[in-house]
C-alpha cells in the first residue's frame, strides 16, 4: 500500500474508533453494556525477520483482546472485546516462525492450506511481492502442527478466483481439498478461506454442499455477530503494520472500510467514475 494512502486510512480509522469508543462509554453510563466485539486477524506469510515484530503484536492480542478459536462457535459477552487469528495460503515460514510464538502464548489459529501446490512456491503473488517465491508447507509440516493450538482449514487447491471458474472446476478447488487435508491430518476440515476473498452466491451454496461449516472472507467485517453464521469477515495483518495501525485493526477501528467501498460503489454508477471518483482522496481510499 502506497503510504499516503495507508496514512489517510489510519488518520479515519482513529477517527472511527474513537467514536465508537465514546458511544460505547455513553451506554455505560446509561447502564447498557456494550455489545461483544470480534475481529478475525489474517496474515500470510511471516518472514524471519519479522517474527520478533509477529510476538510482539500477539502480546498486544493478549492485552487487549481475549483470543477464540475462530473455528468453533463462541459465546462472546456483552462488554468484551474478543479476537481470532488465521493465515492463509500455508507459508513455511508462517509454520516456523509464526506457530512456536502462538504455541508460546497459549493462542488459537487456523491455517488456510493452498493444498495442490504443498511445497512449492506461491506464485499466483505478483512478481513485485517477496511471497511470490516462498514456499507453501510440505506434508509433513501440515501434519506436525500441534493440533491443540493450531487447526488446518481449506484454501482451495490452486488459489483460483473461485466465482470465475464453471461450475465442476470451482466445485472440485472447493471439496478436493477438504478430502485430501482430512486424510493428512485424521480429523474433520470444518472451514475454509475463498482465495482474494472472491466469492459469489453459487461459490457459497457450492461451499455449503461440499459440507464446510464456515467460510471466511477478506471483508473487513465484525466477526459473529449472529450465532451460526457461515460467512466470516476478516481484517488483514501484517507484521510490519505500525503499532497505532495494529492496534486500530484489532480492535475495529478499520471496519469502516465496506461502507467506504460500497459508497465509492455507488457513486461510480452515478457518476460513471467522473468528477469526485477521480479525485486523490477517492484514489488514496481505494482497496
Amino acid at each position: 500500500m502506497h503510504l499516503p494512502s495507508r496514512v489517510l486510512k489510519l488518520l479515519i480509522s482513529t477517527g472511527f474508533f474513537a467514536a465508537v469508543t465514546v458511544r460505547r462509554a455513553v451506554a455505560r453510563l446509561l447502564g447498557r453494556t456494550p455489545a461483544p466485539t470480534c475481529v478475525v486477524l489474517y496474515y500470510h506469510s511471516i518472514a524471519p525477520e519479522c517474527r520478533k515484530a509477529f510476538a510482539q503484536q500477539m502480546d498486544t492480542v493478549l492485552r487487549l483482546t481475549t483470543v477464540i478459536d475462530g473455528e468453533q462457535e463462541p459465546k462472546l459477552l456483552p462488554g468484551n472485546r474478543y479476537s481470532a487469528i488465521t493465515f492463509d495460503d500455508a507459508f513455511q515460514d508462517a509454520i516456523e516462525n509464526a506457530v512456536p510464538e502462538l504455541v508460546r502464548r497459549r493462542l488459537h489459529a487456523t491455517i488456510f492450506v493452498t493444498v495442490g501446490v504443498m511445497g512449492k512456491p506461491a506464485e499466483w503473488w505478483p512478481a513485485t511481492d517477496p511471497e511470490r517465491t516462498r514456499e507453501i508447507a510440505t506434508v509433513e509440516q501440515i501434519r506436525s502442527l500441534p493440533r491443540q493450538w493450531i487447526g488446518v482449514g481449506a484454501h482451495t487447491m490452486t488459489h483460483p478466483h473461485l466465482s470465475a471458474l464453471e461450475e465442476p472446476e470451482a466445485r472440485r478447488e472447493i471439496a478436493e481439498p477438504r478430502q485430501r487435508l482430512e486424510s493428512m491430518v485424521g480429523y474433520a476440515i470444518r472451514s475454509l478461506s475463498f482465495p482474494y476473498g472472491d466469492f459469489d452466491e453459487d461459490v457459497v451454496r457450492w461451499s455449503r454442499e461440499a459440507g464446510y461449516e464456515r467460510a471466511f472472507t477478506t471483508q473487513h467485517q465484525s466477526a459473529f455477530e449472529a450465532p451460526g453464521a457461515f460467512l466470516v469477515g476478516r481484517v488483514k495483518a501484517e507484521p510490519t503494520d505500525w503499532d497505532l495501525e495494529f492496534r486500530l485493526k484489532l480492535l475495529g477501528g478499520y471496519l469502516w472500510l465496506p461502507q467506504a467501498i460500497a459508497l465509492k460503489r455507488r457513486l461510480r454508477t452515478i457518476f460513471g467514475g467522473r468528477g469526485v471518483l477521480d479525485s486523490p482522496m477517492a484514489k488514496k481510499l481505494a482497496v
